[in-house]
């Protein structure tokens, strides 16, 4: 084997390496909000997480993508995550009440190391959320491309950025009480 192709083979393993560690935290992230563990997710979150889901509407192809930059459902940080999950533990949930059940099918995991130095990596994935609540034969499927930024920290991979671009122009869920 030539000295290149060495070279190449430990670049690739390196890769591969990252893409598991990567995979290995959504997978673990999606497991706790699936079983309503919000306390240990939210310890999977940076201090100064932004937590974002910009409002789509319907254009035409030369208007651009739809996304609207300046209107989101909601932009969080660490501090209204909290509150949110601490109002979610408390009697006062009623629209949560009973709780949601979610399954998060995470896919098409893509990772670009884009900021190396700050111990940074940006993912791209693909979420399909399913929600079912209490014993009401309907269901939501919520479909949505998410940008994060992953932190490397001494605790291990750490969210420091979301935004969760939904498939949908029309959000027919009755509520956005979940987590993506």
């Amino acid at each position: 084997m030539t000295l290149t192709r060495r070279v190449e083979t430990m670049e690739a393993t390196k890769e591969g390496s990252l893409q598991r560690e990567i995979e290995a935290f959504l997978y673990l992230e999606a497991e706790l909000l699936d079983d309503q563990r919000f306390q240990e997710w939210l310890a999977l979150l940076t201090d100064d997480v932004q937590y974002v889901m910009p409002v789509r509407i319907t254009r035409e192809k030369a208007q651009g993508k739809g996304i609207i930059k300046n209107m989101s459902h909601f932009v969080e940080t660490k501090y209204t995550l909290r509150k949110r999950i601490e109002r979610l533990d408390s009697e006062y949930a009623w629209a949560e009440d009973p709780p949601s059940r979610t399954r998060h099918f995470v896919s098409n995991i893509r990772i670009a190391p884009d900021r190396p130095d700050a111990g940074e990596v940006s993912v791209k994935s693909n979420v399909l959320v399913y929600r079912s609540r209490g014993d009401d034969p309907t269901y939501d499927i919520l479909s949505a491309e998410r940008h994060d930024v992953l932190r490397r920290t001494p605790e291990g991979w750490r969210l420091a950025s979301r935004t969760i671009y939904l498939d949908h122009s029309v959000v027919t869920t009755r509520n956005l009480a979940i987590f993506f």
